[in-house]
C-alpha cells in the first residue's frame, strides 16, 4: 500500500529536465544495445547483414532532432525538413540514390566482398557530392557537426578514385585490381582502410557516413555479385605508327629517297611475340629491320678507300606474276680485328624498380659481361645509372681492370623511378671526359621503356642527342623486357644520336647484337647515309619501297649534309627492295597522264645506255669526323635481271622471303594471297650454309605464325 501511495504521488510529480549530455549518451547506448542484440540474433525481415535498417536521411535528423533547442519545438520544421529535402535533391540530382545503408556500405564488417563499384584506369571518377552547411544554432547543430565530421573524414580517408575531378593513376589501378582480385574472405580496398580509421569524434559508429558517401563512384554497369573486376592493359609498349609505302607513279614521283637503316630491334619484337603464343602487333613490324637482321654474304669493296659497294639483281615478284623487285645489296668495308680503333664506352643503364624481372636487369648485366669480355685492354667502359637521378658507378676505367668492371656490373641493383634524361647528360659527359680521338665514343644506353622523370617527351630527348651529337659520340640504344618498352622513343634516340638500336630477349641475342656483330655495333665507318633511287620512265610505270616508312626523306634532303641520316658499322650490309611495274604491265595501277605523254616520251639525243636502264641508284655518306659528303652511284640495267625467281643468288631469295614475310605480319595487302606455306619454302630452298642457325630459326617463325593465323 505504501508503495502505491508514493507511485501515486511521482505520478503527479514533475520530472526534472534531461541535460543535452543525459539526453545524448541514453540515445547512444541504447542504439549500440540494439546493435549489440540485433548483430546476435537472428537477421529481422531477410537482412543477413544484420545491421537495423536506417536512411541517411535518419542519420542527419535523428541526432538534430534530438538537440535541446530542437526538440518538439517548430524550429525544427523551420530548419532541419527544408536542410534534409535540400539534401535529398542534391544527391537524386547527382545520380545518388538514397538507399538503405547496408545496401550502400555492403558486408565490410562481415569481411566480405563490397558491393560498390570501381571505375576504371581511364575513367574520370567523381566523389559523392559534399552535403550542403546545415543552418546554424547557438552552439552549431549536431547535423551540422556531423556533415562537417563526415566530410573530414572523407576527404582523409577517401583515395584518388573518389576525389571529385581526379584520374586513377596506373599504380592506383594495379593496387584496385589486386585488392579486388582476392579471396571472398578479403575486403576490397575501400573497406579495409573505413575498418582501420578512427571513429569521428562525437559520432557513434552507425552514424558515419564517410564510408557510405566515399564507397559510391558512377559506374556504367553493375558488376555480377557486386565485384568488379579492373581492365587493365599491361602492355604499356608504344610503337612508331607510320603508313605503309604506297604505290607512286614514275610520270608523277619517279624519285625515292630514304635514310640508312641497320637497327634490328624490330625482328626480336616479332619473335618474343610469336614465340610466346601471339601474333606480333603490326606497328611492331619494320620490314627493312627484319631483313637487315641477317647475315648476308653480299660483295664488299676491295678497301677502305671506297668504303662500299652496291650489286643490284632484279627478279620476278613471288607473290605477284605481273611486276617485278629491284633488291639492291650494299656491303660496308670490313675492318679487321687487329686494327679496330680504341672504344671509349658509357653504359647508361635503367635500374628502376620496374628492371627487377629475369628478362631485364639480370639479363642486362649478363650482356654487359659478354661485351667487356669481348673489349681490348686498352678500351675504357664507365657506367652510369638511372632511376630518378643519375649517379656513376664507374668512372672511366681501362678494360685491362676487368675485374673492377665486371664488379660494378654485377652489384647493379633495381629501385627507383626511371628519370632517364639526367642519365643521359652524365653519360654523355662521361664520354667526352675520357674521349679518344680518331677512336669509338660511344654511349650504350639500356632500358625497359619509358623515361617518365624530367624531361620526358620525345621532342626534348631528341633536342638533347641532336646537341651532343656534335661532340663526335654516337649512341646505342638497348630495349630489355616486355610490357612496358618505348620502341618509339628508342628510334628517336638512335636515329637522332648517331646511333642504332636492337632489342635484346635472350642471352643468344646479347651474344649476336655485342659479340659477334660488335664490329658493325661499335665501330662506325660511316654517317649520314642516305639513299636516292631514281626510275627510267621509258621502262618502269609504278614503284612501292618495301619497308623505311619511318626512314623516309625529302629529295631535297639527299644532297643536303646538314639532314641527319642513319650510321653503318664496320662490315655492316644494308639492303632495300622495291616492287616495280613495267611499263605495259597488267598490274599498273595508275592512269596514263593526259598532258604527260610528251614529258614521257624518249628525248631524241637521249643516250642509248641510258635507255637501257630501269633505275640509278645513288648514295651519299660522311666519312666519321668529316662533315662534308662523297658519292657513289650505280646504275641499274636488263645486265642484272634474272628471268626466273629461282635463278637469283640465293641470298637475295632469302631476303625476299624475310620481305615477304614481314609484310605479311604487317598485313600487306600486295602479299594477301601469298601463303605463310610458299614463304616457307622460299626460305628453305635458300636457306644456306647457315653458321649460327639464324635463318632455321626464322623458318620456325614463319611456321608459328602459320599456326597462330588460323586459330
Amino acid at each position: 500500500m505504501t508503495v502505491d501511495k508514493e507511485l501515486e504521488k511521482l505520478s503527479h510529480s514533475t520530472p526534472p529536465a534531461a541535460t543535452p549530455e543525459a539526453r545524448a549518451r541514453a540515445l547512444a547506448a541504447a542504439m549500440q544495445a540494439f546493435d549489440t542484440a540485433g548483430n546476435n540474433a537472428l537477421a529481422p525481415q531477410g537482412n543477413a547483414k544484420g545491421w537495423r535498417q536506417s536512411s541517411i536521411i535518419n542519420w542527419i535528423w535523428s541526432p538534430a532532432m534530438n538537440k535541446k533547442f530542437l526538440a518538439g519545438s517548430a524550429l525544427a520544421t523551420l530548419l532541419v525538413i527544408p536542410a534534409a529535402g535540400y539534401l535529398a535533391i542534391e544527391l537524386t540530382r547527382n545520380g545518388l540514390p538514397i538507399v538503405d545503408q547496408t545496401e550502400i556500405a555492403g558486408d565490410l564488417s562481415q569481411g566480405g566482398a563490397s558491393k560498390q563499384p570501381v571505375a576504371t584506369a581511364d575513367q574520370s571518377v567523381k566523389a559523392a557530392p559534399q552535403l550542403p552547411p546545415q543552418a546554424p544554432a547557438e552552439n552549431g547543430s549536431l547535423a551540422e557537426q556531423s556533415v562537417a565530421d563526415a566530410q573530414a573524414l572523407q576527404d582523409k580517408e577517401t583515395p584518388a578514385l573518389a576525389k571529385p575531378g581526379a584520374r586513377i593513376s596506373e599504380f592506383d589501378a594495379n593496387d584496385i585490381a589486386t585488392l579486388t582480385n582476392k579471396s571472398e574472405g578479403s575486403a576490397t580496398a575501400l573497406g579495409a582502410a573505413k575498418r582501420s580509421a578512427p571513429a569521428a569524434p562525437g559520432i557513434a559508429p552507425q552514424q558515419q557516413l564517410a564510408e557510405p558517401m566515399a564507397a559510391i563512384a558512377p559506374s556504367p554497369a553493375p558488376p555480377a555479385e557486386g565485384r568488379v573486376q579492373m581492365q587493365l592493359n599491361p602492355n604499356r609498349e608504344r610503337f612508331a605508327n607510320a603508313a605503309a609505302n604506297p604505290i607512286k607513279s614514275v610520270s608523277t614521283d619517279p624519285v625515292s629517297t630514304f635514310s640508312a637503316d641497320v637497327d634490328s630491334a624490330s625482328y626480336a619484337f616479332v619473335r618474343r611475340s610469336l614465340t610466346g603464343g601471339a601474333m606480333p602487333d603490326p606497328q611492331s613490324v619494320r620490314v627493312e629491320e627484319m631483313i637487315n637482321y641477317f647475315p648476308y654474304d653480299w660483295p664488299g669493296p676491295e678497301n677502305a678507300a671506297q668504303p662500299f659497294k652496291a650489286t643490284a639483281t632484279v627478279m620476278p615478284t613471288p607473290w605477284n606474276h605481273d611486276t617485278e623487285l629491284m633488291h639492291v645489296a650494299i656491303k660496308g668495308y670490313d675492318i679487321a680485328p687487329a686494327t679496330t680503333p680504341h672504344a671509349n664506352l658509357v653504359f647508361l643503364i635503367d635500374v628502376s624498380g620496374s628492371m627487377d624481372e629475369p628478362d631485364k636487369l639480370p639479363l642486362l648485366k649478363s650482356a654487359f659481361r659478354l661485351l667487356v669480355n669481348r673489349l681490348k685492354a686498352d678500351d675504357t667502359v664507365s657506367i652510369v645509372t638511372y632511376a630518378g637521378n643519375a649517379g656513376t658507378v664507374l668512372s672511366p676505367t681501362r678494360v685491362a681492370e676487368k675485374s673492377k668492371i665486371l664488379s660494378a656490373i654485377d652489384k647493379l641493383e633495381p629501385g627507383g623511378s626511371t628519370g632517364g634524361a639526367e642519365g643521359i647528360e652524365a653519360a654523355y659527359d662521361l664520354a667526352k671526359q675520357a674521349f679518344v680521338k680518331d677512336g669509338v665514343n660511344r654511349v650504350m644506353l639500356a632500358t625497359d621503356g619509358d623515361f617518365n622523370v624530367g624531361p620526358s617527351s620525345d621532342e626534348d630527348l631528341k633536342r638533347i642527342i641532336e646537341e651532343r651529337r656534335r661532340d663526335g659520340i654516337f649512341l646505342t640504344v638497348l630495349g630489355f623486357g616486355r610490357g612496358n618498352l618505348n620502341d618509339s622513343l628508342m628510334q628517336t634516340l638512335a636515329q637522332n644520336g648517331n646511333g642504332s638500336a636492337a632489342y635484346i630477349d635472350t642471352l643468344a641475342e646479347a651474344q649476336k647484337t655485342l659479340v659477334e656483330e660488335a664490329g658493325s655495333t661499335l665501330f662506325p665507318i660511316a654517317s649520314d647515309v642516305k639513299f636516292q633511287v631514281e626510275f627510267n620512265p621509258e621502262r618502269i610505270a609504278e614503284y612501292r619501297l618495301i619497308g623505311y616508312e619511318t626512314r623516309a626523306l625529302k629529295r631535297e634532303d639527299f644532297n643536303n649534309d646538314r639532314v641527319d641520316a642513319g650510321d653503318i658499322g664496320s662490315g655492316h650490309s644494308v639492303t632495300a627492295i622495291y616492287e616495280i611495274t613495267p611499263k605495259g604491265s597488267p598490274a599498273v595501277m595508275n592512269d596514263d597522264l593526259r598532258y604527260g605523254a610528251a614529258n614521257n616520251a624518249p628525248a631524241e639525243n637521249a643516250d642509248t645506255a641510258r635507255q637501257g636502264e630501269l633505275a640509278f641508284v645513288k648514295m651519299r655518306y660522311k666519312r666519321p669526323g668529316e662533315d662534308k659528303s662523297a658519292l657513289v652511284t650505280t646504275p641499274v640495267n636488263d645486265s642484272n635481271a634474272v628471268a626466273a625467281v629461282d635463278a637469283a643468288p640465293q641470298d637475295v631469295r632469302f631476303s625476299v622471303a624475310v620481305a615477304a614475310f614481314g609484310q605479311k605480319l604487317s598485313r600487306i595487302a600486295a602479299v594477301d594471297s601469298y601463303s605463310y606455306q610458299a614463304i616457307a619454302d622460299l626460305a628453305a630452298a635458300s636457306r644456306g650454309a647457315d653458321t649460327f642457325g639464324y635463318r632455321s630459326d626464322f623458318l620456325s617463325l614463319v611456321r608459328l605464325a602459320d599456326g597462330l593465323s588460323q586459330r
